[in-house]
């Protein structure tokens, strides 16, 4: 079971199957929505995900057509994307966990559209637009 929460711990939620695809997204709607370099994202199992606390704080937003993202509202922590094209998957931000999620990423996506300002430093593969299962 994985545990994660909110900046401000207004929303909470448990994890309670296996985290897989885990990746760093280079895309400028990531870059802006986490206000970093890149995001860090896994994938989880709809039903596998549960809020424990809070879901109501959690706002939507479509930043594509068929893709929401929710966070808090008090605070802004992202906290979870939803697809229209893939309603039984989430992505889940691995930053907003308070466990260790036993997985790191395996690969970085969107590298095209990475920050000029961050040089990506490991040796990971790097796609230019989507990861290797759109390659």
């Amino acid at each position: 079971m994985l545990r994660g929460s909110c900046l401000c711990s207004r929303v909470a939620y448990e994890v309670s199957g296996p985290l897989t695809q885990a990746l760093n997204c280079h895309c400028a709607m990531c870059r802006k929505a986490h206000g970093a370099a890149f995001r860090t994202r896994a994938t989880v199992q709809a039903r596998d995900f549960a809020w424990t606390r809070g879901e109501n704080h959690v706002t939507w937003y479509s930043s594509s057509p068929g893709n929401y993202r929710g966070f808090c509202s008090a605070c802004g922590t992202p906290l979870l994307s939803r697809f229209d094209q893939a309603p039984d998957t989430y992505g889940l931000p691995l930053g907003a966990l308070d466990d260790n999620p036993g997985i790191k990423a395996g690969y970085h996506v969107h590298v095209a559209n990475k920050a000029p300002w961050h040089d990506i430093t490991d040796d990971l593969p790097q796609y230019p637009h989507a990861g290797p299962e759109q390659a």
